[in-house]
This record gives C-alpha cells, structure tokens and sequence, in this order.
C-alpha cells in the first residue's frame, strides 16, 4: 500500500516557504506521493453541481478564489523532493491545450526524474470551461479521452501524428519523451459509467473519491463493489482487468474522532489509529495500491497539517504494516 498527501494550493499553502515545508515533511515522513489538484480561475457565480457534496454547493476556495497552477506547481515540488512521486489529482484534461500540456507533463517528469503520476479528469464546472474559452462543456468526456491518447501518442511514438476531432499534428518531432516507460501512469478519476470505460480505455488505474454522492464507496462493501463494476466494464472493453490498478481519494480523515456516516455508523477514516488501520486494510482487500488523504487544513497555519500527517506515520501506518 502506497499513501499519498498534498494540499489545496491555495491560502497558506499558496505560500512558497509552506509548500516546501509540507513536501518536505511528507517525504521525510515516508509518504509515497503527493498530490495537487487543479483549477485555473474561479466564476463568482457557480451554477454547476459539485459531484461530491450532497448539496452539489462549492465552497472549496472561501472567499477569494486563489489558486495556484497545478502544473507549474508540479514543477516548483519536483525541485524540493527528491523521492515522492507527484500526483495531479485530478488535471482537468479539457482545461488545457493537448500538445503543449504534454510537453508540460513530460518536462515535470524529466525534471522530477521520473516521478510523476497523471490523473486525469474531465472536469465538472461548466463555467470554467466558458471563461477559458476551452471546447464546449457537453463534449468534455470526448475532449478528454482524445487528449489522452494524444499524450500516449507524443510520449511513446519516434514519428508521432495525430488527426482527431479536437486536434491533428503530422511531421513533428517531440523531445525529450518521459523518463519512465512506456509512460508516466494515467489514472483516470471519477465515479460514473463513462469514467469507468475512459479507465478501461486508456487508463493505467482507476481513481475515484469517496464521496460522490450519486456512487458512494464510503463502506468496504460499497467500493468492493465498485471495483467489481470497474473490472466487468474493462472485460466489456476488452481490457484485461488485470492490467487495471485501483488507487483511492479520501476527502475527510481524522484521528481525533468518530464521524457519521450516512447510514448512522461510523464513517471509514475517523476515528483512532487502530479504526482507521482496520478500514485500511478492509479496502486494500479489494485492490487498493495507493490512499489518498485530505489532511487537516487551518487557514491560520500549516500545524495542524502536518502534525496529523506526522500522527498518521507513526500510529496509524505501522499498524497496517504489522
């Protein structure tokens, strides 16, 4: 089992000097990766649902909207860690142009020298996708899988060319490729059908949240489940389902106590070390490779942060390793 930290870039983790302290302290701690999830701009009027809320509400930037790039960030990490790898959770694909983003993407893993992790998503803000002029919002599940296979294209091909809906390109040379081969992994994020096939399709790993209202994996029995749709879809895609790893997203942790769940018993991932251990092991039963954690964040100070990453490392980790 591989564990993964990181923190919403924005706020106190917006700052350069907390940012190098938080990557690292994750990486002295032994954690496996660390991730950074991604907007470009904030509409002040959001109309669009937020898949992970029961309420569909957004609230996840306060008041001011800042946000630093994901990618660029990426980069800034990459040149103060030298083991962890580097998750995007998720990049919104459609967000950005497909040839210069895998020229992004291949640089941050030149530089990082081998480290990064893709996860990909199409996204979910309508109004984002309006403000940033990027194809229209309907079609973002098509924009998505085509600018995946325009990455795979670029990274692994000597003469690569590409004719699609949303991009073409012949007669170029694209250097330097990737460190790792065949490619940096692609885990594909979200919950639904079409996010399952996108996995089959021209995912290394499927990556989903806890929390989605609509396709809840907030129960081991719940997300066992899940993967078992997960993998009856790949052999529906002719994929072996073999080839498919599972990593998993979750948004509320705490060591401090006991959360309800939705059916009135304890939430997975709150309560002491030896439940949270207990609910560890139950979903790496069905597969998991990677956990992802939400830690704490204080708005006032990386602290509480760090020291429930700290508590995590030396109480709840080495229970699960036995």
């Amino acid at each position: 089992m591989q564990y993964a930290f990181g923190a919403l870039a924005q706020g106190i983790f917006a700052r350069p000097e907390n940012l190098t302290l938080l990557a690292e302290t994750g990486e002295g701690l032994g954690f496996d990766v660390m991730w950074v999830n991604d907007h470009v701009i904030m509409p002040r009027s959001i109309e669009s649902q937020y898949p992970y809320t029961a309420t569909g509400q957004f609230n996840e930037f306060g008041e001011t909207g800042e946000y630093l790039e994901q990618l660029t960030l990426l980069s800034y990490l990459a040149s103060r860690t030298s083991r962890v790898k580097l998750l995007t959770s998720v990049m919104v694909v459609p967000y950005r142009d497909p040839v210069l983003t895998a020229k992004v993407l291949a640089t941050a893993d030149v530089l990082s020298d081998g480290r990064l992790i893709v996860g990909c998503g199409a996204g979910w803000m309508r109004e984002e996708f309006a403000a940033l002029g990027r194809p229209p919002y309907d079609q973002r599940g098509s924009v998505t899988e085509e600018y995946i296979r325009i990455f795979l294209n670029l990274w692994t091909e000597d003469e690569p060319s590409y004719s699609g809906r949303y991009a073409s390109y012949s007669d170029i040379r694209f250097e330097p490729k990737p460190i790792q081969h065949p490619h940096p992994p692609i885990w594909i994020g979200g919950e639904s059908l079409p996010a399952l096939r996108r996995t089959a399709r021209v995912g290394d790993a499927w990556f989903p949240i806890i929390d989605n209202p609509r396709n809840p994996l907030d129960t081991p029995g719940r997300f066992a489940a899940g993967v078992s749709r997960m993998r009856q879809v790949a052999r529906e895609e002719g994929r072996d389902p073999d080839t498919i790893d599972v990593a998993f997203a979750i948004n509320i942790y705490d060591d401090t106590r006991e959360h309800l769940g939705r059916d009135g018993k304890r939430r997975v991932f709150t309560g002491n070390a030896e439940q949270i251990a207990s609910d560890i092991s139950a979903y790496a039963s069905s597969g998991v490779k990677c956990v992802m954690f939400g830690f704490e964040i204080d708005p006032s100070s990386p602290n509480p942060t760090l020291e429930q990453m700290q508590r995590f490392a030396e109480n709840v980790r080495p229970l699960v390793e036995g």
